[in-house]
């Protein structure tokens, strides 16, 4: 009964992707605020707007306990595996998952009574869509490889090592990325020719602090490559002042002792807390590594830019929801952000082997939902497709250095903006 229950929960979230990209089609950028949408009652117009995802069974980690690759309550971690098929089966696509960060023990106290953080509350399938979808139409250059989702459960974007026995709390995210890797290396990764290492936001985050470790896995010939959707984020200014993204990964850095397990090439140069932010990073990973980002990172604005105690009266609460709100000065403050961010990337698109694909929308995660990722209304940059831009990169089909003007001009955009982010 529980899989079934998992199985119609992963379903139930599937349909309101499925509403929100029908709205997002007839309302070329927008805005769908979530809380409004009642997805136990999908109109038959829009269930026929796409094809039914496949749903891909989670599988435990067996072997990782043993390793102490746990979640943060102590249990195994786990993956979603959709075996690849024709050309594509010696080909690998793994999928980081994200869902934010804890940063204090009363935090990662919670975060392990969700799926976040114990599998004993994770899905048992999960729908694949956008890049990990199987179907052509949908995901045209790598719907026929193995396509892997690991399962998000340690709290600091698989970096942690330790734990506070006090509270009964395991810091192991290094740990977990390794068991999982190995696991499924043992399962014929190892055979690779092609493998890409992606994710999004946390996940996002996290393929970039892995991207070379994961290159090292294979052998000289096997082309890798990384893509990271939404991790991106900015050591910024918020509207008061502040660095409050600053201030937040340096609690999940200290409390996780992430500071080991980061880059070699930024923590001989810089405090750990520094790298954790890409800007630090990207510049000095050796694999070929793809940005995709929104310059006006929906997620950013909410919880780094412009949070409540950085706004106590609430004057940025309706340019947050929806852009149309914005007021002159906060447009100006929202540029501004946008050219810290290209600015940062500067170095990193000089190389040849990098990729870029950053549009003025106010969205996160951009390659997991179908609309987004490759649908008849996606965002485009020059006419070009996310799906498309990613895989012209990976084939080495042409450069991509896709940077969009600014906001409002991108009428394409899925502006996804929710309150509770």
């Amino acid at each position: 009964m529980a899989g079934t229950e998992n199985g119609w929960l992963g379903l139930r979230r599937y349909a309101l992707w499925v509403l929100c990209m029908a709205v997002l089609c007839l309302n070329k950028g927008g805005v769908v605020a979530f809380e409004e949408l009642n997805v136990t009652e999908i109109p038959q117009w829009v269930a026929e707007y796409s094809t039914t995802p496949v749903m891909v069974p989670l599988t435990l980690v067996a072997g990782a306990a043993a390793k102490g690759a746990v979640c943060l309550d102590g249990t195994l971690p786990g993956y979603h595996l959709h075996r690849g098929f024709g050309s594509g089966a010696n080909s690998w696509l793994i999928q980081l998952e994200g869902g934010g960060w804890c940063n204090t023990i009363r935090s990662c106290i919670f975060r392990k009574t969700t799926r976040r953080g114990s599998s004993k509350f994770m899905e048992k399938q999960l729908p694949f869509t956008g890049i990990l979808s199987n179907n052509p139409a949908e995901n045209p250059d790598f719907f026929n490889w193995n396509r892997v989702k690991i399962r998000y459960c340690d709290g600091a974007s698989f970096s942690g090592e330790g734990g506070d026995k006090v509270s009964n709390l395991y810091f192991r995210g290094q740990r977990i990325w390794l068991a999982a890797v190995e696991d499924l290396m043992s399962k014929g990764m190892r055979y690779a020719k092609q493998a890409l290492l992606s994710g999004c936001s946390a996940g996002g985050l996290a393929s970039i602090l892995h991207c070379d470790e994961f290159h090292e896995l294979f052998p000289r010939g096997t082309r890798v490559k990384c893509l990271s959707d939404a991790g991106y984020f900015m050591d910024a200014i918020d509207i008061a002042g502040r660095r409050t993204m600053r201030s937040f990964f340096e609690g999940v850095v200290n409390i996780q002792g992430s500071g080991r397990n980061l880059p070699s090439t930024c923590t001989s140069k810089e405090d750990p807390t520094s790298c954790f932010f890409p800007q630090n990073l990207v510049a000095n990973i050796r694999t070929p590594l793809f940005l995709l980002n929104a310059a006006y990172d929906s997620w950013q604005l909410q919880a780094s830019l412009a949070t409540q105690p950085s706004d106590p009266h609430g004057h940025w609460t309706a340019c947050k929801m929806n852009p149309a709100h914005c007021d002159a000065s906060q447009i100006g403050f929202l540029q501004g952000f946008r050219m810290s961010m290209l600015n940062s990337m500067r170095s990193f698109s000089s190389s040849r082997q990098n990729g870029l694909f950053v549009n003025s929308c106010f969205a996160h995660c951009q390659s997991e939902s179908q609309d987004t990722w490759f649908a008849d209304c996606s965002p485009t940059i020059g006419g070009k497709k996310i799906a498309v831009a990613v895989g012209d990169w990976y084939f080495e089909r042409t450069v991509i250095k896709e940077t969009d003007c600014a906001y409002p001009c991108d009428k394409t955009c899925h502006n996804l903006i929710s309150s509770n982010l």
